[in-house]
């Protein structure tokens, strides 16, 4: 994805990792492949991997400068992480804090690190290995997340459950709250700068989508709320990794509709290169026209 800009912000992507990720019959439990052959011309290589038939998604953060702060949104996977329930990413060594200085923006660059939701693959850059350590990554930033998706969390970690989330969260949440950069906000959380929160739950609890809004443009990152463009044609198909796949599918729907045809420009959380665009209406559905 080239810079962007939302009136005075320019935003740019990161990307930790991007290829084949999941076979789509089993990501999403309601996946029909006639929806995929109806619409070849709207999915293509780029989102389905011809040779492997799995979804494409990327991994990616968003970087936004305001002129007043640099900011990240959702802090991917991250280097050195335990992860042996997703082999692809266990002990995954990336270079995503070089590419970052490519944007010329160093870890202690970054004033916020904003968390749309506590997943393994949204807060793994939160922290890295230091001296066998756990320590934040960017050292000056506060780390603002929704209280409520904090206190889900938390209770699943404290339980004892082995999941990638409750891994996680002791290495790439706890670690920023015990050197007290962690800032939990209600779900209607605004930063002065023009970015906010709106709870959209349904794909966890405390699941929010930040608004951007500079010089009369908006935009809107909407982390897990969509994952893939086929959800577009498809609002209705929530995936195997929402805690509540019904209330992520009244979300999803919402967003969708909202959105549709209004000029906002979307920030997915995982759709591959070029990522932003626009939800178009299409025939009694939708589709994702990315910003080429």
């Amino acid at each position: 994805m080239q810079p962007i800009r939302i009136g005075n912000f320019e935003i740019s992507r990161v990307a930790d990792f991007e290829g084949p990720s999941f076979d789509p019959t089993e990501f999403f439990p309601d996946f029909d492949p006639e929806v995929v052959r109806a619409n070849a011309d709207l999915l293509g290589p780029r989102l389905i991997d011809p040779a492997t038939g799995k979804l494409v998604f990327s991994f990616h953060s968003f970087v936004i400068k305001t002129g007043r702060h640099n900011i990240l949104i959702d802090a991917c996977i991250g280097n050195d992480k335990e992860r042996p329930a997703r082999p692809q990413w266990h002990h995954m060594r990336s270079s995503y804090i070089a590419d970052l200085g490519r944007l010329g923006v160093g870890v202690d660059d970054i004033d916020f690190v904003m968390c749309t939701h506590l997943h393994w693959d949204h807060v793994g850059w939160n922290t890295r290995l230091a001296d066998g350590k756990w320590v934040p990554t960017f050292p000056k930033a506060r780390y603002i997340m929704a209280r409520r998706e904090f206190d889900h969390w938390k209770g699943v970690h404290d339980s004892g459950a082995e999941t990638p989330h409750a891994t996680a969260f002791g290495d790439s949440i706890l670690p920023v709250v015990a050197t007290g950069q962690a800032e939990l906000v209600g779900d209607d959380y605004a930063l002065e700068d023009g970015l906010w929160f709106e709870p959209y739950p349904g794909h966890t609890p405390g699941n929010v989508v930040i608004h951007a809004r500079s010089g009369g443009e908006r935009g809107v990152f909407v982390g897990d709320v969509l994952h893939h463009p086929l959800q577009c044609l498809k609002p209705a198909w929530s995936t195997r990794a929402c805690t509540d796949p019904d209330g992520s599918r009244v979300s999803r729907t919402r967003l969708i509709e909202e959105h549709a045809d209004s000029g906002t420009l979307v920030m997915p959380a995982h759709f591959p290169d070029p990522t932003a665009g626009h939800i178009k209406r299409h025939g009694a559905a939708y589709r994702f026209a990315f910003r080429e």
